[in-house]
């Protein structure tokens, strides 16, 4: 096995939540490391944000993230060797107030990864920005459309549902052009 210090995201990532799923915990990774993966490291995320599918909490995840070097500083869980944290939101696989719709999964010599798609990575991304109003999360949004196939159809009902159909308006040119610049290095 890989030493964890040489690990991608999703190398660290597919390890963790493979070691999880032994002891019961199945995950899902959300949030910049998402982007990291679809966006081939365009943007780098500092942590690996997971979704527990169940009903564990923190502390019954800390014997299993002990076992594999994990451990409690804050809210989230360090390695001393790992360059990425772990943290594990609340609350159930959801972007806005909608249900995650699709989850994909990715293999990796360390496991088996399962993570938003790149649609559901995007629409996580642009809740922050329609709701916080947050300009990084638009910034990784594009980039995880110009890198990934994203359903833009799909961003836009899901950005009315959230009531942002005229915020989606706003910054549809910019999501067309990231998809076109998209279309056009695949050729």
């Amino acid at each position: 096995m890989k030493p964890v210090a040489d690990m991608s995201v999703g190398e660290l990532a597919a390890y963790v939540a493979t070691h999880l799923e032994k002891h019961g915990c199945r995950v899902i990774l959300s949030g910049g490391a998402c982007v990291t993966l679809y966006s081939r490291s365009a943007y780098v995320s500092s942590d690996l944000d997971f979704i527990r599918e169940g009903l564990e909490s923190r502390n019954q995840l800390r014997p299993a993230l002990s076992e594999i070097g994990f451990v409690p500083k804050g809210r989230h869980f360090e390695h001393p060797d790992a360059r990425f944290f772990l943290d594990f939101p609340g609350g159930f696989p959801a972007v806005g107030t909608e249900p995650v719709r699709e989850i994909r999964t990715l293999e990796f010599p360390t496991g088996r990864l399962r993570l938003l798609s790149p649609t559901d990575c995007v629409k996580d991304r642009l809740a922050g920005y329609y709701h916080f109003g947050d300009r990084q999360s638009l910034d990784q949004a594009l980039l995880v459309v110009g890198a990934a196939d994203v359903d833009l159809a799909e961003v836009e009902r899901w950005s009315t549902v959230e009531g942002k159909a005229e915020a989606f308006q706003k910054i549809k040119e910019s999501l067309l052009c990231a998809k076109g610049s998209a279309a056009d290095t695949s050729d």
